[in-house]
């Protein structure tokens, strides 16, 4: 199965944490099923361009049930912890997570969660600290790293792909390390939930 992002990038400029997430900026600390996704060498990667769309493929593996709002925080709470893995004083893209339909399922019950956000580190080596610091930690506390892999770009960026079986996540992480602006562009992705009975799904 392919549990990993697809089409939505991270945004590249600077701002605040991802999302709504109350961590300061000073950092103190990436799809499942064990199918994730692969090598596959290619220059589409999290951190290139914004407001790209998502569609999740009808491959996704079953997250559960959950209204938008529990997903949406789940996936909130995956970037946080993210962010304290990176383990390096930077700053964070600000725009939050979306929703988007399970591709080949009904819209109207299923969805999928998906957060593409960039890290700026504030000292321009400290992108290869957090990088190896994800490496280290997205091999814990349940998180198992599927691929790790230079991509086909002219830079021929550092790729980092683990998923999160039990919570039914994934993330990709892309290392800039060679840009004016050092940064890791990084996508989180969930699984696909039904929503409970009765719930509205507000794709955005």
């Amino acid at each position: 199965m392919s549990y990993g992002p697809r089409s939505t990038l991270a945004p590249r400029h600077r701002g605040g944490p991802p999302g709504l997430l109350t961590l300061p900026l000073v950092l103190t600390g990436l799809l499942l099923s064990g199918c994730g996704m692969t090598n596959d060498n290619g220059t589409g990667s999290p951190g290139k361009s914004a407001g790209s769309s998502q569609k999740s493929g009808g491959s996704l593996p079953d997250a559960g049930t959950a209204t938008t709002d529990e997903a949406v925080a789940a996936v909130k709470e995956v970037s946080s912890e993210l962010y304290r893995f990176a383990g390096v004083p930077g700053k964070a893209s600000e725009p939050g997570p979306g929703v988007r339909e399970c591709e080949g399922k009904d819209p109207e019950t299923y969805f999928t969660v998906y957060h593409p956000w960039n890290l700026a580190p504030t000292k321009p080596g400290d992108v290869d600290v957090a990088m190896e610091n994800l490496k280290e930690k997205l091999n814990t506390g349940g998180w198992v790293t599927k691929g790790l892999y230079h991509d086909n770009s002219p830079n021929k960026a550092l790729n980092l792909v683990a998923d999160h079986e039990a919570r039914k996540v994934s993330v990709w992480i892309v290392q800039y390390a060679r840009d004016a602006t050092p940064s890791l562009g990084i996508n989180v992705t969930s699984g696909c939930y039904r929503a409970p009975e009765g719930h509205t799904i507000n794709h955005f």
